[in-house]
C-alpha cells in the first residue's frame, strides 16, 4: 500500500501555542533593524516590544536579531524564514480586507517623504486637488532621507516619496510625475559655453559631499567649472548671487518659480547639454495591489498628467 503524506495539512492543535501577534513585531524589526522603531510602528512600548521578541525567540527556538553596533541584524534563520512569514501575514490581511470594499472617505491621512526644495513643487497642488473630493484627509509632510526609504514605505511610516528619478531598491516602484530643465541664474547680460565653463558658481546641496548633479553631467562631456560656495537651499544661494555679480547658479526651473528672484538677476537657459530632471512617485511594490493606495496613486497622477 502506498501511503502519501501531504506536508500542507494544518495541525490544528498546535495552534494554541502560536501567539500571532508576535509575527508583525518580526517584521517591523527585520525592516526597520531597530527594536524602538519597530514598537513605535506597532504603537507599543519599547519594553512590550523586547518582551515580545523574547517570547518569538523562545517559541521559534533561534535569537532572530543579534545586535551589532545600533543595529539588530537578522540571524541566518530569521532571514530564511521571513519570506514565509510576509507572504502569511500578506494572506491574513488580504483575508480580512475582502469583505470591505473600499470607498474614498476610508482614507484618513496621506503622508509623504519629499525634499525641501520639490515640496513647494508639489505639495500645494496635491493639497488643492483631495480637498475637491471633500475628503478629510490629514496631510503629512516629512523630510526626505534616501537611507530610510526602503524601512519607511516597507513598514507604511509614510506611504510615498516624491524624489527625483534614482534606483533605490528592487522592491520600490516608481512612476514619473513631472519633468523640469536647469536654467542659469546669474547677474551677467550674456553667457555663452565659455563664459558659462570659466565663470564662478555657486552650488546647492543637502549633502556634505559629493558631487552635485550638474557636475556629474558636465563630467560626461568631460567639461568642469570651479564651484567656490555650497549652500543647501536655493534661496539662500539666490541671495547671495546678488552678492556676486560675475557668479552663476544653476537650478530647476520649477524649483525657481516658486521663489523670489530679484530683478537684477538674468535667467538662461544652460549653455551646456544637460538631460532633464525627472520628479516621480515611489511606493513599496508589496502595497500595489492595496485599493487605498491606487487610489491615491490614481489620484495624484491625474494632479500632473
Amino acid at each position: 500500500m502506498n501511503i502519501t503524506h501531504n506536508k500542507n495539512i494544518i495541525d490544528l492543535s498546535l495552534f494554541h501555542k502560536i501567539d500571532i501577534n508576535l509575527y508583525p513585531l518580526f517584521i517591523a524589526i527585520y525592516e526597520h533593524k531597530n527594536i524602538s522603531k519597530a514598537a513605535q510602528m506597532l504603537c507599543i512600548s519599547q519594553s512590550a516590544a523586547s518582551h515580545a521578541l523574547q517570547r518569538l525567540r523562545q517559541q521559534l527556538n533561534d535569537d532572530l536579531f543579534v545586535r551589532i553596533s545600533s543595529q539588530m541584524l537578522p540571524t541566518p534563520f530569521a532571514e530564511q524564514i521571513c519570506p514565509a512569514i510576509k507572504n502569511a501575514l500578506s494572506a491574513i490581511q488580504n483575508i480580512s480586507a475582502q469583505k470591505k470594499e473600499f470607498e474614498p472617505h476610508m482614507v484618513q491621512s496621506l503622508k509623504i517623504a519629499i525634499h525641501d526644495e520639490i515640496e513647494p513643487m508639489i505639495f500645494p497642488k496635491l493639497v488643492q486637488h483631495f480637498q475637491k473630493h471633500n475628503l478629510d484627509i490629514q496631510f503629512l509632510s516629512s523630510k526626505l532621507d534616501r537611507k530610510t526609504v526602503l524601512a519607511d514605505l516597507a513598514s507604511q511610516q509614510i506611504d510615498f516619496v516624491i524624489d527625483l528619478e534614482r534606483h533605490f531598491d528592487e522592491k520600490i516602484q516608481f512612476t514619473s510625475l513631472m519633468s523640469d530643465q536647469f536654467v542659469a541664474c546669474s547677474q551677467l547680460n550674456f553667457i555663452d559655453q565659455d563664459i558659462y565653463l570659466k565663470s564662478p558658481h555657486i552650488g546647492v546641496s543637502s549633502r556634505r559631499t559629493g558631487m552635485l548633479v550638474e557636475d556629474i553631467y558636465l563630467s560626461k562631456k568631460q567639461f568642469s567649472r570651479q564651484v567656490f560656495l555650497r549652500c543647501q537651499n536655493y534661496s539662500t544661494a539666490l541671495q547671495i548671487l546678488e552678492q556676486y555679480p560675475h557668479a552663476i547658479l544653476t537650478m530647476p526651473n520649477n524649483v525657481l518659480a516658486n521663489l523670489q528672484v530679484s530683478k537684477k538677476l538674468n535667467i538662461f537657459d544652460v549653455p551646456v547639454y544637460m538631460p532633464k530632471l525627472v520628479v516621480g512617485m515611489y511606493w513599496h511594490k508589496d502595497l500595489s495591489e492595496n485599493n487605498r493606495h491606487n487610489f491615491l496613486r490614481k489620484e495624484i497622477n491625474l494632479i500632473f498628467t
